[in-house]
């Protein structure tokens, strides 16, 4: 029998999901938020500003970013309202495309992208701790290994626990990073002077295109929510509400806070700033000279709420994977006592553990930024291929703007992939080979699995 017929286990509920729904909304887009708000907003800025020279197109670039992340959100809602299932986009690609597509997704967030995302966000948090606290090298690896650890027991706890602390830690992160970005504003040596001439030369579509690629990591997340789809309460309602409101949330704090640096510092001194953050807040007044312990704290803050929510949402595709007899059965195990994931969570905890002890492999991190995007687009031509596919679906949410939102979100998807591979045709060949490498581990596991029938 197909793995998207089976039928329901005993104790599931109406989409077959065996875990309590006990995440509201506060907590869904507290979730979306933390997720995405995590390290890169912090240092992307200068690498973007680096790249476009021109304070028009650097805004020009983020607006982009925002706008497709919110098409993207504004599509897949559809899919997370009428299928609210554990693993969200490994769910829709098993009902839309069959189980090779959903396992490739499966095997390249099990093979790359979850563990370097738990890594890289554990390292960057242990960096940062050494400021307080002077750490060696070796030491930050240890710290960073340690936390990953906390997150992962923390989860396992009860998503419960885990969503309460996701809320507190988001809304305190928000507020900070939206003030860093407002108080900018209030600097005497700032001035709107660094803001022209805002286009030079003009906009060259392929540079475009480059940045927007690290713009586009510092908006990763938007989709994650649906990973955990089997666990939000309402899900019809909640879901679509979360994914749309979350995502807006971002754009709109990403925007205050990249002017305020522009106001704050020249473009070319903005894109020498390592530590944009940083530097901007040693020329706000009202931090005095405390700048660089506040910009800490608060990195400090968004980076452990960015782990739990990345340890919230993660392990839920191995548990998906393993609960539709894609990957092993004992992955999909629900701790009798805490009602969570908990074999999917030590499992994703574990791997984050081995990249962050793992020095070359932490070499190769930035590398695989691209690996996700080809299954976001293939998650939103699902809303097409479903609307054919399974017309009797209800669906609570329609996309806003069908066809064109979607189409464009696939031409932006299609856009950033095709200019990585002439822009930089190795590191995105090496992503490229890692999912296409998936396709024997399928068959293989195809086999495997007949054999023990």
């Amino acid at each position: 029998m197909p793995e998207a017929n089976r039928p329901a286990a005993p104790g599931s509920d109406p989409w077959g999901e065996r875990m309590p729904r006990t995440v509201g909304l506060v907590g869904a887009v507290s979730v979306l938020v933390g997720v995405t708000i995590g390290s890169g907003i912090f240092r992307v800025p200068a690498t973007v500003a680096a790249q476009l020279h021109t304070p028009g197109a650097v805004i020009l670039c983020w607006v982009l970013g925002g706008v497709i992340a919110l098409f993207g959100a504004l599509t897949i809602a559809e899919l997370a309202g009428a299928l609210p299932r554990s693993g969200g986009i490994f769910a829709w690609l098993l009902e839309a495309f069959g189980p090779l597509p959903a396992f490739l997704f499966g095997w390249t967030e099990l093979a790359v992208i979850r563990a370097s995302s738990l890594g890289a966000i554990s390292t960057i948090f242990a960096e940062y701790l050494g400021y307080f606290v002077p750490l060696t090298p070796l030491q930050v690896r240890y710290v960073a290994a340690s936390v990953i650890v906390v997150v992962g027991a923390m989860n396992y706890l009860g998503v419960r626990r885990a969503a309460a602390v996701m809320s507190v830690a988001t809304i305190a992160k928000y507020a900070a990073v939206m003030g860093l970005g407002l108080l900018a504003f209030t600097a005497s040596t700032a001035g709107a002077s660094h803001f022209r001439p805002a286009w030079g030369e003009g906009v060259h579509l392929s540079l475009l295109a480059t940045a927007l690629i690290p713009v586009m990591w510092t908006y990763d997340g938007w989709a994650d929510l649906s990973f955990m789809g089997g666990e939000v309460k309402n899900p019809q309602r909640t879901l679509p509400l979360a994914l749309i409101f979350g995502t807006a949330c971002v754009m709109l704090v990403y925007l205050v806070i990249n002017l305020g640096f522009m106001y704050l510092l020249p473009l070319p001194e903005m894109a020498a700033s390592k530590l944009i953050a940083a530097a901007a807040a040693e020329r706000i007044p009202l931090f005095g000279g405390i700048g660089a312990a506040v910009i800490t704290a608060v990195v400090l803050l968004s980076t452990f709420s960015g782990l739990n929510g990345t340890m919230m949402t993660g392990p839920r595709i191995f548990f998906a994977m393993a609960d539709r007899g894609l990957f092993f059965r004992s992955v999909a195990r629900v701790s009798p006592r805490f009602q969570s994931p908990s074999v999917a969570i030590w499992l994703a905890t574990g791997l984050g553990v081995l990249y962050v002890l793992e020095n070359d492999f932490a070499q190769l991190a930035d590398k695989f930024i691209l690996g996700i995007w080809p299954f976001y687009a293939l998650a939103v031509a699902g809303v097409f291929v479903l609307r054919r596919k399974r017309p009797d679906l209800p669906r609570p949410y329609r996309v806003w703007g069908y066809p064109f939102v979607p189409l464009l979100f696939l031409l932006a998807s299609l856009w950033m992939v095709v200019n990585a591979l002439v822009t930089d045709p190795l590191n995105t060949g090496v992503t490229l080979l890692i999912i296409v490498a998936g396709v024997p581990m399928f068959y293989l596991w195809r086999l495997g699995t007949r054999d023990r029938r």
